[in-house]
């Protein structure tokens, strides 16, 4: 059961991050340019949502023994290839592994309007994400 519940405490805190971000989702570029602190915390929040993802992926390969991922692309992309989550959504999902790494390792160079489209467009896919992984783990004896 601790898999489990580690799982579902890194599930709630992504929830938490994406909760702060639908708050901002509709910010224009302009808006994120003139407002350090709310664009401040929305990389912030986008890393660790993105991160708790991560760590998520990571439990589960390690938990199932599955292939060692070489980036942290091929993370979500193991999780489709076993059929964690589907191989379709992880092939499109796995480049905000990407967006991931610029906010850590570019972040004097995070493009606005790349961040501005990732808050419109990609928050679903943590969703979506999420509900994978909870029905997966709903049949697995942790």
């Amino acid at each position: 059961m601790y898999i489990k519940e580690k799982i579902a405490r890194k599930l709630q805190y992504m929830k938490k991050n994406v909760d702060f971000l639908r708050t901002y989702q509709n910010l224009s570029v302009r808006e994120l340019e003139e407002n350090h602190l709310i664009k401040s915390a929305i990389e912030r929040n986008f890393h660790l949502a993105i991160e708790s993802a991560l760590d998520i992926g990571e439990i589960l390969i390690s938990e199932e023994n599955f292939e060692k991922p070489e980036d942290y692309k091929s993370v979500f992309l193991i999780l489709g290839k076993n059929n964690v989550i589907p191989k379709d959504f992880a092939e499109n999902f796995a480049p905000i592994a990407g967006f991931r790494n610029v906010l850590v390792h570019l972040y004097e160079d995070v493009d606005l309007k790349i961040l501005q489209r990732y808050l419109s467009e990609k928050l679903v896919d943590l969703d979506i994400f999420a509900k994978h992984i909870a029905k997966y783990l709903e049949n697995k004896e942790y």
